[in-house]
């Protein structure tokens, strides 16, 4: 099944089956937001597959109308799953490597998701913005201590995310010790949602095996592939889930997609390329976005998956006028 949510409704929208095309939705009666949904998913099913049926001949429905599939979130754990990417920023700024064993993820805004059409509004250009495209997954009920193996029937939804980054900001917040706040504004969702047989073969062992194309301004920018994480999302949801149950609509990031072939298949986050840029000319050539440029994002095919996330950045204060 693919899931969306419309605009209309409130603040948590109203929740749709969609149809294969994108172009077409029915409502799910009786399940009015995605939440209550994932908070009832076992008594929800068979009102989603009657409504899934329906999206095939249902209302047609404009793209700009479709918010995040989750328009806010209990919580929202990004990890960092690709090596390839932290081995690409240790190399370019001369940091030693992270000894763990263990994924690295933090906790960051979960009270609001963009909708893949909505104008990103930030405060200043100086502040190095970036993109970052990732793949998601959206839990049910996790319990405390949850295993690996265990953890992928707990595995609802998959999502695909750009999370929108603050790169001159990031490393003062990081030397704090405490965390980012300012460098991680809301992130941005995909207009579908899609439980995990939607993807057949492309997702496998908890990875999402796409390649994950970003476009910025027109201009192609990278394609890795998603099959690269050190970590499955299963892993990633144990570790996230050691020390605390996480509450039905978690969503947990892979991180930004890399690969090792970077110079064939580019990078989803301009941070990534400037570090290329450094280790190879010695200095970074590649400019982060200002206001007034456009970054575009999908997997595979953006028809038959999770939809395309299509968005201008504009000044904070355009946004109030």
């Amino acid at each position: 099944m693919r899931l969306g949510t419309l605009k209309r409704g409130g603040r948590d929208g109203t929740l749709v089956a969609v149809s294969a095309d994108g172009a077409r939705v029915s409502p799910v009666p009786g399940w009015p937001t995605l939440q209550t949904v994932l908070d009832h998913w076992d008594l929800a099913l068979p009102a989603l597959h009657a409504a899934a049926a329906a999206a095939e001949p249902g209302e047609a429905v404009d793209p700009a109308s479709f918010a995040a599939p989750l328009p806010r979130a209990w919580q929202w754990l990004d990890g960092s799953a690709f090596p390839t990417h932290g081995e690409l920023m240790q190399q370019a700024f001369h940091l030693p490597p992270i000894e763990s064993d263990k994924p690295l993820m933090y906790q960051g805004l979960s009270h609001q998701f963009l909708g893949p059409t909505d104008d990103v509004p930030l405060p200043r250009e100086t502040d190095g913005i970036d993109f970052e495209g990732e793949f998601g997954v959206i839990t049910g009920d996790v319990p405390m201590g949850c295993s690996a193996a265990d953890a992928l029937q707990h595995i609802r939804l998959i999502v695909l995310i750009n999370d929108w980054s603050l790169r001159a900001i990031a490393p003062v917040e990081m030397k704090t010790g405490f965390g980012w706040v300012q460098a991680k504004p809301a992130c941005s969702m995909a207009p579908f949602a899609l439980t995990p047989d939607q993807l057949g073969d492309a997702w496998r062992d908890g990875r999402v095996c796409l390649p994950l194309t970003v476009e910025v301004n027109g201009q192609w920018f990278g394609n890795p592939n998603g099959d690269t994480m050190a970590y499955g999302f299963h892993e990633l949801i144990a570790h996230a889930a050691y020390s605390r149950s996480l509450p039905a609509g978690t969503i947990i990031g892979s991180g930004t997609v890399s690969n090792p072939d970077h110079a064939s298949v580019g990078s989803t986050c301009i941070s990534e390329r400037r570090a290329i840029e450094m280790i190879e000319h010695g200095a970074p050539r590649t400019p982060f976005l200002t206001f007034g440029n456009r970054v575009k994002m999908h997997a595979g095919s953006a028809a038959s998956n999770f939809g395309v996330i299509d968005q201008q950045i504009i000044g904070s204060e355009a946004e109030t006028m």
